[in-house]
């Protein structure tokens, strides 16, 4: 690898972690998110677990058809 394709490349990082930190910035003020029918929630006195297994399949979803489309050939 050359400079410049290195540069490129912590550049294109630097885009990638500025655009998650923005969703994890932005996702908790959409209401339904972690709160779907499905996803698992159990509390007991001194115990809580929470797994979202609906709100993980939805994202993965969504995802995979956004990346379909852009990397489609």
């Amino acid at each position: 690898m050359n400079t410049g394709a290195i540069g490129k490349f912590i550049i294109l990082m630097g885009v990638i972690l500025v655009v998650v930190g923005g969703l994890f910035l932005f996702i908790g003020k959409i209401p339904f998110i972690g709160r779907l029918p499905g996803d698992i929630y159990i509390q007991k006195k001194n115990f809580h677990f929470y797994f979202p297994v609906v709100t993980c399949l939805l994202i993965s979803f969504i995802l995979t058809l956004i990346l379909s489309l852009i990397f489609r050939r």
